[in-house]
Parts: structure tokens; C-alpha cells; sequence
């Protein structure tokens, strides 16, 4: 089994690399913002000192980062990946960044003489604890089928979508429709609510029909039982949603929707809930509507 790196251990990082380590590939990292789980450790999690050490130390090296400055400060900064890189080795970036600066970044990686894939994942920290994620890859077809063993450990449904950049541009695309279909079923339960109809009976009667959805089944029941303990920060939405209307600014297109919920998350994070889960965007509708789901209060 290929030696592998991985940068990033959070909420989703952490489960992952688990599933890596149970599967028996041997996995380096280094400290980033916060020590590895102890449960990690104890399954043979190896912690070297820098990003250069774990580059040197691996044949495929992953990233799991919030954002585009982080991805490219561990690849790219002082003692960063591309310092110990050496020709043949294949660096996996599996954070939700800029589809435009991740062309840049491959094509750094590969004046190095190694390859690159963009493989962003949708499926949130239940995905990621279940190896249920769903990634998307922009890259060489050699490097995929190289990569694909690593990310069957991970995920389910795996998808080459085209060279490096696609597979960003796939997960911007899944934002949108996450975004827009969560502000959807807020919008129907609000004001099912506020009509003084139960929000929850509104809710199973809706997954009987062509209204169904896995947000109304997950996130509607999140926002009837106000359990906003995050699966997917709102912070971490809105950054997603940024790279959408960035893009579209660049295309010279219209996404007139997806503004409106950027808005709508900004409202949130306004009233302290950045670190909501991304169902709580309920909070911002509420807020207009002087109304929340559940209560007694009709128009």
C-alpha cells in the first residue's frame, strides 16, 4: 500500500484518515491548528514536524483544508508539501476551493514533475464518519486510477468529471443546489408554521411526494428540532457560495438565487451563527418573519 500524507484533521479530515488507517494504509501528518485525535494516534496516525517532513515521508499526499489561502500556504509556503516533493508523487487536494487558482496549483505541482487532482467531497462529517462521501475529481486519468483504491476507503460514489479544476467547479455546482434546496424547505416550513400548521406533519407529508429531498429528510427535521450542532458550518457555506458568485462574475452570469442565500447566510453569521450547521439558515427567514418553526404564534 501506497504511504500516504494527509493535512487537515478536522471535523470531516479526522473520520476520514480513520477510515484510511483502518484499511491498513500507513498515514503521516503534521499539527494544524490542533493536535491529531488521540484515537487517531492510537491507531498508528505517524506525526512529523512539518508539511516538507510528511511530503517526504509519502508517495500520495491529501489535503482536507477550509479554503484556497490554506490550501496554498501547506503546498506552497515556507516548509510546505512542494519542498518535499520529488517526480512520480501525487498530491490529492480534497478541500472546497477556487476552481481558477486550483489550475495554478496543479500546474505548480506539476513542473515538479508530479501529478495533481482537485477532489472536493460532499456528503458532510455523517459522509465522511460513514466512507459514504461523494467526491469529485478534475485530473489526469493515470493519476485517478492511481488515486481511486485511496478514495474507495472514503467514499462511495467517485467521479472523474474532467481535468484539474472540474472537480472544483463539480463541487461549486453542489453548493448551489445544497444552498438553494436548504433555503427552499426553510422558506415551506417557516411558512407552514407561522399558518399554524405543525412543521413536522408539513414535513412527512411532503417526503411522500415530488417535494422529497435527503435535506428535506435531514435538514427539515434539523430545523423542526432546532439541533443546529454543525454537520456543516454556515461559515464554511458561505465560503463555497463566495467561489459561485466569484465565478459567475468571471462568466459574466447571472445567479440571482444563490445571491439571495448569501445573504441569507450572512444574516446568520451577523447573529453570532457562522459556526451554525448550514440547516440553521432557517434562523435568517425567521428572523423576517418574526416567527419561529414550531411555536404557537400565526399570522
Amino acid at each position: 500500500m501506497e504511504r500516504i500524507g494527509f493535512i487537515g484533521l478536522g471535523i470531516m479530515g479526522a473520520p476520514m484518515v480513520g477510515h484510511l488507517l483502518k484499511a491498513g494504509y500507513p498515514v503521516s501528518t503534521t499539527i494544524h491548528r490542533k493536535p491529531p485525535p488521540k484515537e487517531l494516534l492510537d491507531q498508528g496516525l505517524n506525526v512529523l514536524g512539518s508539511a516538507v517532513e510528511v511530503a517526504r515521508a509519502s508517495a500520495v499526499i491529501i489535503t482536507m483544508l477550509p479554503d484556497t489561502p490554506q490550501v496554498g500556504e501547506v503546498l506552497f509556503g515556507e516548509n510546505g508539501v512542494a519542498s518535499g516533493l520529488e517526480r512520480g508523487k501525487l498530491v490529492i487536494d480534497m478541500s472546497s476551493i477556487s476552481p481558477i487558482t486550483t489550475r495554478d496549483y496543479a500546474q505548480r505541482v506539476q513542473a515538479l514533475g508530479c501529478d495533481y487532482l482537485d477532489a472536493p467531497v460532499s456528503g458532510g462529517e455523517v459522509g465522511a464518519k460513514a466512507a459514504t462521501l461523494t467526491i469529485m475529481v478534475g485530473g489526469p486519468t493515470a493519476a485517478f486510477d492511481r488515486a481511486k483504491p485511496i478514495m474507495e476507503v472514503m467514499g462511495k460514489n467517485i467521479t472523474l468529471v474532467g481535468e484539474n479544476g472540474a472537480g472544483q467547479t463539480t463541487k461549486v455546482a453542489n453548493q448551489i443546489v445544497v444552498a438553494l434546496t436548504i433555503e427552499a424547505v426553510a422558506e415551506a416550513l417557516v411558512f407552514a408554521s407561522k399558518a399554524g400548521v405543525d412543521p413536522s406533519k408539513v414535513r412527512q407529508a411532503l417526503m411522500g411526494g415530488l417535494a422529497a429531498s435527503r435535506i428535506l429528510e435531514v435538514h427539515g427535521e434539523r430545523m423542526i428540532k432546532r439541533t443546529f450542532e454543525p454537520g456543516f458550518r454556515i461559515a464554511l457555506h458561505q465560503k463555497d457560495l463566495s467561489l459561485a458568485l466569484d465565478g459567475a462574475r468571471a462568466l459574466s452570469l447571472n445567479l440571482p438565487n444563490t445571491a439571495l442565500t448569501q445573504q441569507l447566510f450572512s444574516t446568520c453569521i451577523a447573529q453570532g451563527g457562522g459556526g451554525w450547521d448550514h440547516s440553521a439558515l432557517v434562523k435568517a427567514l425567521e428572523l423576517s418573519a418574526d416567527h419561529e418553526i414550531g411555536t404557537s404564534v400565526t399570522s
